[in-house]
């Protein structure tokens, strides 16, 4: 897009009255302006050092009023993000302070509240209540819900003291269910359709999550509850249906408006300067028209863009060349692909293969963009500049070459390897055996990489023929559980992706410590409401054992995170 186009983009979005909503869009538009303003100054340095090198005065930057537009809109735009994102932050502070107080009431009515039926009544109010508060922030959302879930948690345990367990489950499941169909049906009430398939999604989560209920609830409510699936979700559909007819649309005037300039430009004669200049008129107007037009479906859009602004190149391109030739500008054309060539030859012997390619590719383009040099000089500049490439390129060809013979000879000393692990017999000694498959971890890991066609397949034959023995070793209790563990390091150390696989596992160990710890501290708090009788006292002492037993595990897992983390 030019800067006029991104301007009036710009202004669309600033006038929107929720600035939040179309930050991500603004930001888009921005990195566009910086990425035209850039190459707009890339060329004026270039402009500027021709005319050094031809010994002319340093031109003059012209003006810029859309750049200078673009940014005081940009500010004003930022001023008024910046005021609803106070505002939402004030409201979201408010919201938190009310959690908190409903927080209190329940944490006072799991302590005090002696009566049942009250500190039910005293719940759904509070439930209810909450719902009604609106967001709070990200950062705090997580934290308020794990410790009001927690409190509910305590609350429904507290509960079930006083009445039979089953009975209680089935009715809060109920319940739980009937307030999911609730809020789905709510749903219709909400205008943003992202919104309503995030909420959706969410709600369809809870709803697998919650329990049972009592079996002649069942078919009445799995009946709600799909039918009110089925009405959001016809709704999302409906929506996306209307939004791909608009863009479909707008597809279809942007494939005319290609086609107009295509055929345009396949029409173009000769001509003269005065019927350049309104072939110029006409195509500009087909660039505006254009822009007045909304976006189609992504991916077509953008090809029919490619189509449209091929046009227009070309056009531009054929201008260009008719009038440079009026001016008999061959030879500054070729004092330009000279001074390519130079720049060429000073870079055809570089071995930094990357960003030399990337930076001849441009010289390339630059060539190209040209145009010819005159039957003089075209023919030999050409041979040489093409010369210089191949040059670059062959050598470039070779440094590759060689350095596939190298993963190839990996790859056979990986197979040669495996072969060898699965010939090997292991002595009886259990201690000798683990050392001898250490050793062929060791040696597997030392081997340089191998085609990547062939990585995956190498590595699961690897891991195979080590668990085959592995097995074979009869290992019980915790010998089998630290061996196989100390196994599994030695065959994740030797992946394609080492550092990956070790992470994740470390990852997936702290957060199996910190369910567990949380477990622990539930299982705590719930001692806390058992009763000195002899049915309680059993609990009790259930209770107790298996927080020992969450104990003694977490007492395993930092063990092998300790392993982890020294290996």
């Amino acid at each position: 897009m030019e800067k006029k186009a991104l301007l009036e983009r710009l202004q669309v979005l600033a006038a929107q009255e929720d600035a939040l909503a179309v930050a991500r869009e603004v930001a888009e538009l921005r990195t566009q302006m910086e990425d035209l303003l850039l190459e707009e100054d890339r060329k004026f340095q270039v402009a500027q050092l021709e005319a050094q090198e031809k010994g002319e005065e340093p031109l003059e930057r012209p003006a810029d009023e859309d750049r200078n537009a673009f940014y005081e809109l940009l500010t004003e735009y930022r001023e008024k993000r910046a005021t609803q994102q106070r505002a939402k932050s004030d409201a979201e502070d408010a919201n938190l302070r009310r959690k908190k107080a409903l927080m209190e009431r329940l944490k006072e009515v799991v302590e005090k509240e002696e009566n049942i039926g009250a500190a039910l009544a005293a719940y759904k109010d509070i439930h209810e209540q909450w719902k009604a508060v609106g967001d709070i922030s990200r950062e705090k959302r997580q934290e308020i819900q794990s410790e009001y879930s927690r409190l509910l948690e305590t609350f429904f345990y507290h509960i079930k003291i006083y009445r039979e367990l089953r009975e209680h489950d089935l009715h809060r499941n109920q319940q739980l269910k009937l307030d999911v169909i609730q809020r789905i049906q709510q749903l219709a009430s909400v205008e943003q359709i992202k919104e309503v398939e995030h909420a959706l999604k969410a709600l369809q989560n809870e709803w697998d999550e919650i329990g049972p209920v009592q079996n002649e609830e069942w078919e009445k409510l799995k009946d709600a509850y799909w039918e009110a699936i089925r009405t959001t979700y016809n709704r999302i559909h409906s929506f996306y249906d209307e939004r791909r007819g608009e863009l479909t649309a707008n597809l279809e005037r942007k494939k005319e408006l290609a086609k107009q300039a295509a055929d345009f430009i396949q029409e173009l004669g000769a001509g003269s300067a005065k019927e350049w200049d309104a072939a110029t008129k006409r195509l500009l107007e087909l660039q505006e028209a254009w822009k007045q037009i909304g976006f189609g479906p992504r991916k077509e859009n953008e090809e029919v863009w490619k189509a449209f602004r091929a046009s227009c190149d070309e056009f531009f391109a054929k201008k260009k060349t008719y009038f440079e030739s009026l001016k008999g500008d061959f030879d500054r054309v070729a004092a330009k692909k000279q001074d390519l060539i130079s720049k060429l030859n000073a870079l055809k012997d570089s071995t930094s293969w990357k960003e030399t390619s990337a930076e001849i590719v441009r010289l390339q383009k630059i060539w190209k963009e040209l145009g010819n040099a005159g039957q003089r000089n075209e023919q030999k500049l050409w041979k040489e500049f093409r010369g210089a490439c191949d040059h670059f390129f062959n050598a470039k060809q070779n440094f590759y070459a060689a350095q596939d013979e190298e993963l190839v000879g990996n790859l056979e000393l990986k197979n040669a390897l495996i072969q060898k692990i699965k010939d090997t017999k292991l002595p009886d000694d259990k201690k000798e055996a683990l050392t001898i498959l250490r050793g062929y971890a060791a040696e597997f890991s030392a081997i340089g990489k191998v085609p990547m066609k062939d990585k995956d397949n190498v590595y699961n034959a690897y891991r195979e023929a080590l668990d085959t023995h592995y097995k074979q070793l009869k290992l019980e209790g915790e010998e089998q559980e630290r061996v196989m563990f100390q196994a599994k390091l030695d065959t994740l150390k030797a992946s394609p992706n080492a550092d990956r696989v070790l992470q994740r596992e470390r990852i997936e160990i702290r957060e199996k410590i910190t369910r567990i710890e949380h477990d622990i501290l539930q299982l705590e708090n719930n001692l806390g409401f058992f009763a000195k009788s002899k049915g309680a006292d059993a609990l009790r002492k259930e209770v107790e054992s298996k927080i020992e037993a969450s104990k003694r595990k977490i007492v395993d897992l930092k063990s092998k995170l300790k392993q982890l983390v020294q290996d």
